[in-house]
């Protein structure tokens, strides 16, 4: 008698957070409350493990799929359109769990706590683009679910460093500080700068390879951020496929914005786009750095192209 006191006070102390809109479509089948169990129980960073549960039904859960980068490379786009699908629960913010030592440290109920409220049928997702590049994240995933499905969205890589040069040069206008140009980020002593970090980034191969130590290709699913910039349907459906969900999300989702410039959402009559700070212009660049941009990654693209057995539209 007092054990079930106890559970009906704990149910009742729960927060009133419900999803979006409940699961309806059986297809997509998420790890059971005991495979949950069994995910913490097989980690060193297992806490005294206590779900949060609301009373109609809906929990938070660790996530099913993470989409695991690349910065500048349209996980925000990626995630929005994602979660058109009703057996999607995406968490709003970027987590930094496995990349940030003071969140891993915080253990995995921390990392839990993060994730948005979801029924039983629905895939939790949670997407943090710098886990990519960072050298411990694979393994620290892998300890926590080596059956996860990962997306990963990548674009043109000479694209994705002018678009990550952008985003650093906007942060610094906005707090009213300097910024060098791109050609001086990019030249060091006359020639590429190939320690500049959003270059490094790019180097999809290096990090892919990390990544394959610890997963099999056939859990990795690539987006072309490129086509899902230029027809974002055809890449979600793939999407769909890859973690089994039923088809439910339609051309008629997506719309062109002629102002903006880029596809928006259309949901349930409710028309939405992303942030004012995507899609940003490119700074004016010497075609002959754009040159040698290209030229670079030539040789890390085809090695990235090998390795994943698929080729992309890039330079």
């Amino acid at each position: 008698m007092a054990a079930f006191l106890l559970g009906a006070v704990l149910l009742i102390a729960q927060p009133h957070i419900v999803p979006s809109r409940p699961a309806v479509h059986p297809k997509a089948e998420a790890p059971s409350q005991s495979v949950q169990k069994e995910l913490l129980k097989k980690t060193s960073l297992k806490n005294d493990f206590k779900e949060n549960i609301h009373s109609n039904g809906s929990r938070q859960q660790l996530p099913q799929t993470i989409i695991i980068g690349v910065r500048k490379g349209g996980t925000r786009a990626l995630l929005e359109m994602l979660s058109l699908h009703p057996n999607i629960a995406a968490a709003e913010s970027e987590v930094h769990f496995f990349d940030w030592e003071d969140h891993y440290g915080n253990g995995l109920q921390w990392y839990m706590n993060q994730m948005p409220f979801s029924y039983p049928r629905q895939i939790t997702v949670e997407k943090t683009p710098a886990y990519f590049t960072s050298p411990k994240v694979p393994e620290r995933v892998y300890n926590m679910n080596e059956s996860i499905r990962l997306l990963l969205i990548l674009r043109d890589p000479s694209e994705r460093v002018l678009s990550d040069y952008t985003q650093v040069f906007y942060n610094h206008v906005q707090k009213h500080k300097p910024y060098p140009s791109i050609e001086q980020v990019l030249i060091k002593d006359g020639e590429l700068n190939v320690d500049y970090k959003a270059i490094n980034r790019s180097l999809y191969y290096i990090h892919m390879e990390n990544w394959l130590k610890y997963f099999p290709l056939g859990h990795i699913h690539i987006v072309d951020g490129d086509k899902l910039i230029k027809d974002p349907f055809p890449e979600i459906e793939k999407v769909e496929r890859f973690l089994r969900l039923s088809p439910q999300i339609n051309a008629s989702n997506f719309y062109f914005n002629k102002t903006k410039g880029f596809y928006c959402l259309r949901d349930s009559g409710r028309e939405r786009c992303l942030h004012e700070s995507k899609g940003r212009a490119h700074p004016q660049i010497d075609s002959r750095l754009l040159d040698k941009l290209h030229e670079y990654f030539h040789e890390p693209n085809r090695k990235f192209f090998e390795l994943v057995g698929r080729t992309f539209d890039w330079h």
